[in-house]
């Protein structure tokens, strides 16, 4: 029989950071109120669907889905995360490049980023950016000892990165590419690289970012139309024009739910890559701040978690709580810096808020795995094996 002293210590190694779920669950919950606002007038008008719900019934899918993989995920120990790291990040990798065949790849806007699954179309790019957390975080511990060396302890990895970098162009999805360099770069750097080698290298990607705009017409095109979009605002400045006018018509309170005009045929990817413009519009200033100050509970506790499991030794999953700290932060600073004119446009959805399937899953799969280390962290710290 179990005492209640052991009951109690049980349960309490048991118990999650309900502070963390809930801010996940609330921006789920905000999610589902917003795609469904974001999407009723193109749901409606569309001769496809013909039903105001449709956006919002798949991002319920979606949802259930990616919480029901979240679910699975938790389940696997961290250490075969470590483990198998290596096979995820090549899986990751075939992934990309089924993507590319005709026939596997489906075609949107002129990208080919996705393979229909049927129940949803799978975007490979979202599950290498969880396989690059996982696999940079098994690489620096495995070369803790040769980081300081270019040629025996970044310049392997920089091969497979400036591998996926050639895959991701072809698709082309830019914005994925960024996602995945920053969270590479960002590990390697928490793991102790040379501060000159990553100094270098970062110059590298710079001149290499700045060479990939000046040659590629569609992104310089972005780039122009985000330098002055009042410029041209019926081309190339279009979708940033509006998202400023829908930002700006805001103001401190919004217009209330559902009072958005911009999201009625004039923003495009309402629902999508431009959600925290409606946002805005209908909330205004204080909105922004509440989805903001919610994205940065998250990305502060990942990197508390991963100083948490610092303190355990446990550096391999110190470096993936981290990881997932900077890939959410990172893409979240994006996506809310194309919305208000501070970055081009990248494409890039807003983690847990955008509508779209593949994202949907892969951030709450790689939530799931935050919460793993954090549980194994309770776990240890009270006497109990993982």
């Amino acid at each position: 029989m179990v005492s209640l002293g052991q009951r109690s210590s049980v349960t309490a190694i048991t118990v999650l950071d309900e502070a963390l779920m809930w801010a996940i669950a609330l921006l789920l919950s905000i999610s589902l109120v917003m795609v469904y606002s974001a999407s009723i007038a193109y749901a409606e008008a569309d001769p496809a669907t013909n039903n105001r719900y449709f956006y919002l019934q798949r991002h319920m899918i979606f949802m259930t889905i990616g919480l029901v993989g979240a679910w699975v995920t938790f389940q696997v120990p961290t250490r075969l995360w470590q483990q198998y790291a290596g096979k995820f990040f090549l899986l990751a990798g075939f992934m990309l490049l089924l993507v590319l065949i005709p026939g596997i790849g489906k075609v949107v806007n002129g990208s080919r980023r996705w393979i229909n699954l049927l129940v949803l179309n799978l975007q490979p790019s979202e599950v290498m950016k969880l396989a690059a957390a996982i696999y940079a975080a098994d690489y620096t511990v495995r070369k803790a000892a040769k980081l300081h060396s270019f040629r025996q302890g970044f310049l392997p990895i920089l091969v497979a990165i400036v591998f996926v970098a050639m895959l991701l162009l072809l698709e082309p999805d830019f914005g994925a590419l960024m996602v995945v360099m920053s969270i590479t770069m960002g590990i390697v750097f928490l793991g102790g690289i040379n501060l000159r080698i990553f100094a270098g290298l970062a110059a590298m990607a710079v001149v290499a970012i700045a060479l990939l705009i000046i040659t590629s017409p569609y992104r310089l095109k972005r780039v122009l139309g985000f330098l002055d979009p009042w410029d041209d605002p019926y081309g190339k400045g279009y979708q940033l024009s509006h998202s400023l006018i829908a930002i700006g018509r805001g103001e401190w309170w919004g217009v209330g739910l559902g009072g958005s005009v911009e999201k009625l045929f004039y923003l495009p990817e309402a629902h999508t890559d431009f959600i925290m413009a409606v946002i805005s519009e209908e909330f205004g200033f204080i909105g922004i701040c509440v989805v903001l100050g919610l994205y940065a509970w998250i990305v502060r506790r990942a990197f508390h978690i991963g100083v948490e499991a610092k303190k355990l030794e446990r550096y391999y999953q110190a470096l993936v709580a981290q990881g997932i700290g900077i890939w959410l932060g990172i893409q979240t600073f994006f996506n809310v810096g194309v919305n208000m004119g501070l970055l081009p446009t990248k494409g890039l959805t807003l983690p847990l808020m955008s509508f779209g399937g593949s994202a949907m899953l892969c951030n709450l799969a790689s939530l799931a795995v935050l919460l793993r280390v954090d549980y194994e962290n309770r776990r240890l710290m009270r006497g109990f094996k993982v």
